[in-house]
């Protein structure tokens, strides 16, 4: 009968015994098992040999093997490190030693160059540089110095890095808080220019770590009373591009430079930065506030207007704002969350500061109409407010001054643009604005390539004339007034602006990236980006 089942020892079954569906089919032995020596269903089957292994073992290594990268001698160490970002770990290929001369025939101690890793990537994460440039940088250090299976974490506030030798080794790992975070683009461009000639082999370590401490007692190359002067001139011209005269050029400056002196006493008692921005934000409104006491006709609220925005444009934390959407933008989102956090902070202080005075003002009669706020189209004197305003924010932001003119020049032709399609061509200020940025991203990439360097000096100063100040002061005149309604749409309006501002530079530094290839590098294969879900 077919499907019968054989019992133990070759008794038929009988109709009141039950037997199992896994019982040993008649005619098939089963080998006998030593239960002395059990084996194992990954056991090799007999009559199969298998080749001896004669490549050393690696953990690390795939099946299909590591793909093969040639990185030519002149491409930039950052597209390099970049691209080792964003190629899973066991895709990255092996760093080749470089010769360094000297008596450095014997690799460099773990922890000492992890820590010179992470006080590089400290530096470069205080100074405002986006996460992912600071990976790709603690990457370039690591792999000159031979050390292939890294991970390193960059959050808002703590970096880390990981060495592990192999599966079967200890990982070695190292950490650093940044606690003060500052705005010095020269010391940026220095340590940018470190990482550069480490990753070339010109560096060893030693010669590093003093490099690092020089770059760390470098002075900044403005004085604080400089820093105020640009910060006076920079409200003058950005009080010149909403249609203000030299008086009100004037009066913004000396509102703008009374503001900076209080946040250097603010900071100098050790307040936080919050309270350092409320103080700020106070003499500018309080200026305007007080020339619209002092003259009732319409025009000169369109002067007292000026002013207060014209304070403003020297407050917007434009910087953060960009670096945190690049975060977000680039799958860093804890960082941009952390980053777009503190833009809302600072926001706040310069909104109760403002809005402190503005509400004084109003409940003491004076009256602010804020239908008077008109941007005048003046091409000429408006594109000298947009080169002197950029040329300020390259002396606030402490930068080389190699960089000032290229950096002034780029901010001048965003304003061109901006000025072209919504002025001219009457589009509306979101794509205008999305378009200018998109060229000050562009453009600051191309620079920064060409001097293996980082983009921010070259982006930050150029973004200068496209904030939003007007919208910026139209939304705390609106709640200052008790009108919530135009208050919210005026601040939505100047957050959609700044959106704007910050993903057109991404964008326009990914494009750069994108078309323009490296001479000598070959892409490598394996994943560049990680694919996520569409949603679904």
């Amino acid at each position: 009968m077919a499907g019968e089942i054989t019992r133990p020892g070759g008794q038929e079954p009988t109709d009141q015994e039950t037997t199992s569906g896994f019982a040993v089919p008649r005619g098939l032995e089963l080998p006998s098992s030593d239960p002395d020596h059990p084996t194992s269903e990954f056991a090799i089957p007999e009559g199969l040999t298998v080749a001896p292994r004669t490549e050393p073992h690696n953990e690390f290594t795939p099946a299909q093997g590591i793909p093969a990268v040639a990185w030519a001698k002149t491409a930039p160490w950052q597209d390099r490190m970049r691209s080792m970002v964003r190629l899973p770990l066991a895709e990255r290929p092996a760093p080749e030693r470089v010769a360094r001369g000297g008596d450095d025939e014997t690799a460099p101690a773990v922890p000492r160059v992890l820590d010179l890793t992470l006080r590089i990537g400290e530096l470069l994460l205080a100074g405002g540089e986006g996460a992912e440039d600071v990976e790709a940088a603690m990457f370039g250090v690591t792999h000159a110095y031979g050390l292939d299976r890294c991970e390193a974490t960059v959050t808002f506030t703590l970096i880390s890095i990981t060495h592990q030798p192999s599966l079967v080794d200890p990982p070695v790992s190292l950490s650093r808080t940044v606690r003060r975070r500052g705005t010095d683009y020269t010391r940026l461009a220095s340590v940018f220019q470190l990482v550069d000639d480490i990753s070339s082999g010109e560096v060893t370590l030693e010669e590093a770590y003093g490099r690092l401490a020089t770059i760390r007692r470098n002075r900044h190359p403005f004085t604080k009373w400089q820093l105020t002067v640009a910060a006076g001139l920079l409200a003058g011209a950005a009080s010149t591009l909403v249609g203000g005269g030299w008086q009100v050029f004037l009066l913004a400056a000396l509102g703008a430079m009374a503001g900076d002196r209080l946040a250097w006493l603010a900071a100098s008692r050790a307040l936080p930065e919050f309270y350092q921005f409320v103080v700020a934000a106070m003499p500018p409104a309080a200026v305007g506030v007080a020339w619209a006491a002092l003259h009732s006709s319409g025009g000169e609220e369109v002067q007292a207007a000026a002013m207060i925005t014209g304070g403003l444009f020297a407050l917007i934390p434009g910087r953060a704002l960009v670096a945190g959407v690049q975060d977000g933008l680039t799958g860093y989102y804890l960082t941009a969350s952390a980053r777009l956090l503190e833009v809302v902070y600072l926001s706040v202080g310069i909104v109760c500061g403002v809005l402190g005075v503005l509400y004084i003002g109003e409940t003491s009669g004076v009256r602010l109409d804020p239908d008077v706020v008109d941007r005048a189209v003046r091409p000429g004197i408006q594109l000298a407010a947009a080169l002197l305003l950029s040329l300020t924010f390259c002396v606030l932001l402490q930068q080389a001054r190699n960089t000032v003119l290229p950096a002034t020049v780029n901010g001048g032709i965003a304003w061109l643009i901006y000025g072209a399609m919504h002025d001219t061509a009457g589009l509306s200020p979101f794509a205008a604005t999305a378009v200018g940025a998109g060229m000050v991203g562009l453009f600051g990439q191309l620079q920064s390539r060409y001097r293996f360097t980082s983009s921010l000096p070259y982006v930050t100063a150029a973004i200068g004339p496209l904030l939003p100040g007007s919208a910026v002061y139209l939304g705390l005149l609106g709640f200052a007034q008790g009108d919530v309604n135009t208050g919210l749409e005026n601040l939505l309006s100047a957050i959609t602006l700044a959106l704007a501002i910050a993903v057109g530079v991404n964008l326009g530094s990914e494009t750069a990236r994108l078309f323009i290839k490296t001479p000598g590098l070959t892409t490598p294969i394996g994943r560049r980006g990680a694919k996520r879900t569409r949603g679904f």
